[in-house]
């Protein structure tokens, strides 16, 4: 199991703050799944599989691509762009 956290558009478009699911093998095999399985849209109208295409991946706190393994991960976090500063 992996408990995935969701920020700002992705927790719109998941429409929960976090989950926690069964753990494929990569990252992008849980990313595929999440697309699937959440259907709501932000207040833009955009997707979840939408908003992840923007989205930066941290597994256990390091940044991760899609093909990074899941194996004994515990958190994935879910970060889109951030405007401002």
């Amino acid at each position: 199991m992996v408990e995935i956290h969701y920020f700002a558009a992705a927790r719109a478009a998941a429409g929960v703050s976090h989950e926690l699911v069964d753990a494929p093998a990569t990252l992008g095999e849980l990313l595929n799944e999440l697309t699937t399985t959440h259907t709501g849209t932000t207040e833009a109208g955009m997707s979840l599989g939408e908003v992840l295409e923007r989205c930066t991946f941290l597994v256990d706190g390091k940044n991760a691509e899609r093909a990074a393994t899941l194996e004994g991960a515990t958190r994935v976090d879910v970060l889109p762009p951030f405007a401002g500063g």
